[in-house]
């Protein structure tokens, strides 16, 4: 059989896989390279992200590039996350192998319509519809320099969504998802293809736990915002013990859990992240916009007992069946009280097993590799 090889250029250095679209891009490499694919990997570096030489395991090489800060970069009809992510080496680089190019993200896009690449079979694989994604950060931040920037954000990527007609596979990670993207693209081919989170096993621990844990990256606008309106709306009055954790929380967040007496556990690591996630009775997993696929959920769901959310985490996901479901503060209140009487039993972890394994992380690099490499 012939030597399968291909491109992926990321908005980001995708090691550690330490939050939500890094997570992907690092555990479909890991995926590939292990059912035989020759990863090459090209991404963009900025200050916060080292190289990892854990990259150089999984990849067949792995160039970076700068990626291009500053008002200069900002003041463009092409959005910031895009015209920041380009290169004229990584344009070289790409025709030097002329295998297919997956885009990680719009992000890593300033290529697609390249002429140069005109006849490669180009993927585009979506995380977010970025101007919807930018809209609902511009409602949840409450600094106004910060909100006229997604404001704007939100308008440029709108309008440049339209370079995606120029991809020959669209692979979207959630159903809502493909369904708009199939409209607003007829003539691509959009396949749904959940993301790649690096569970292979449900840790779930039967029983009971004492607390009811929310986590997420809290310096992200939405995610303070559903952290803050949990603490205020759901928790206030209430006997039961609430923790939130994640990265980088605000001083405002920090205020608002000490007046609230709520647990907040600042930047845990993976492993101590785990652990709270396993050791709560339940995680309650909510947000204000329904955009991409909410990893934390899939992490909840392989490692936690008890998922409550609202129908905006769920987002076509296929998961609904595996979480309690409430979109009024009456409805999870009533909720967490009911499930905090509830152990999390043999039977519930049997039949979470059983409907994970219907999505296993080798049926994903499968399918994935049946798009990009059709008839190999």
């Amino acid at each position: 059989m012939p030597e399968k090889a291909l491109h992926i250029v990321s908005f980001d250095i995708p090691y550690p896989p330490n939050y939500g679209g890094v997570i992907d891009v690092y555990y479909t490499i890991k995926e590939l390279h292990r059912m035989g694919i020759k990863v090459h990997l090209h991404c963009f570096e900025y200050p916060g992200r080292d190289r990892k030489k854990e990259l150089e395991e999984v990849c067949e090489s792995v160039i970076y590039y700068p990626r291009l800060l500053g008002l200069k970069y900002a003041l463009s009809y092409k959005p910031y996350i895009v015209n920041s992510r380009k290169s004229d080496d990584l344009l070289q680089n790409l025709l030097k192998r002329p295998c297919p190019v997956m885009f990680e993200g719009l992000h890593s896009c300033f290529y697609l319509a390249h002429p140069a690449l005109k006849n490669r079979f180009k993927i585009y694989r979506e995380s977010n519809i970025e101007h919807h994604y930018y809209f609902h950060l511009f409602l949840s931040d409450k600094r106004l320099t910060r909100k006229l920037y997604y404001l704007a954000a939100s308008l440029k990527l709108y309008m440049y969504q339209r370079i995606l007609k120029h991809a020959g596979l669209m692979i979207v990670v959630s159903k809502k998802d493909t369904d708009y993207l199939r409209k607003n693209f007829p003539g691509i081919r959009v396949e749904y293809l959940p993301s790649f989170h690096g569970n292979n096993k449900v840790e779930c621990l039967t029983g009971s736990g004492d607390y009811v844990l929310y986590h997420g990256n809290l310096e992200i606008p939405e995610n303070e915002r559903a952290a803050i309106f949990l603490i205020r709306k759901v928790f206030s009055g209430s006997d039961i013990p609430f923790t939130v954790a994640g990265m980088k929380p605000t001083r405002r967040l920090a205020k608002i859990c000490r007046a609230y007496n709520v647990r907040l556990i600042e930047n845990p690591g993976s492993a101590e992240m785990d652990e709270l996630i396993r050791q709560a009775h339940l995680n309650l997993l909510y947000t204000f916009q329904d955009t991409g696929l909410k990893l934390k959920l899939i992490n909840a769901l392989y490692k936690g007992r008890h998922c409550v959310s609202n129908s905006k985490m769920l987002n076509g996901s296929d998961l609904d069946h595996l979480c309690h479901i409430s979109d009024t503060v009456a409805g999870l209140k009533n909720t967490v009280k009911q499930l905090m009487k509830s152990p999390f039993t043999e039977d519930m972890l049997t039949y979470r097993r059983r409907e994970l394994k219907k999505r296993s992380e080798q049926k994903n690099a499968e399918r994935l590799i049946q798009l990009i490499f059709p008839g190999d």
